[in-house]
């Protein structure tokens, strides 16, 4: 196989949990914000978009679908760290997205408001995090830094392709 193309199939696969953790949230959302409500100033600490709901539905659906990666190709490590890896991975990504939440409430901007790079990679930046934190030598031994630049370089147009399909399902307020 190519080089570059096997770069870019294992970025995927390593990310997946994350990935689909993210869109899950998205999909199946919910109802009762984390922030209760509250304001930070004139703003809401993250906003009605980042439900208890959809946290939840997300974590859940990466960390199963992990499950079954890991029992198809053994991709995050032996038991009981493996369970590590994959509550890092959906997890984080949770938290990643309600920092970038966060930040553009900050910013001043509203749900649905573009923050480019940020609405992409935020929730990558919350799993690599939790990683680092939580399961290090996973991620170090993972993560070269060929799967780092494909998983920067990738992310943001599979981001964009599965946002603009939520949007054509009803999913989505905004296509992006």
């Amino acid at each position: 196989m190519n080089p570059t193309i096997e770069t870019v199939v294992v970025a995927i696969w390593l990310m997946l949990p994350a990935y689909i953790a993210n869109v899950s949230a998205a999909f199946f959302g919910g109802k009762t914000p984390i922030d209760g409500g509250i304001s930070c100033g004139k703003t809401r600490l993250l906003g009605d978009g980042k439900t208890y709901e959809g946290t939840l539905k997300g974590i859940s659906c990466g960390f199963i679908f992990g499950i079954f990666q890991q029992l198809f190709l053994h991709s995050f490590g032996l038991f009981p760290a493996f369970l590590v890896v994959l509550s890092c991975l959906s997890a984080g990504a949770m938290f990643g997205d309600m920092l970038g939440s966060f930040i553009k409430r900050r910013a001043g901007l509203k749900r649905g408001a573009p923050l480019p790079l940020v609405d992409q990679l935020d929730f990558v930046a919350g799993a690599w995090l939790l990683l680092f934190l939580f399961a290090r030598d996973w991620f170090i031994e993972s993560f070269s830094l060929n799967i780092i630049i494909a998983v920067v370089i990738i992310t943001p147009l599979l981001h964009l392709l599965t946002n603009y399909v939520g949007f054509k399902m009803g999913r989505q307020d905004v296509p992006w």
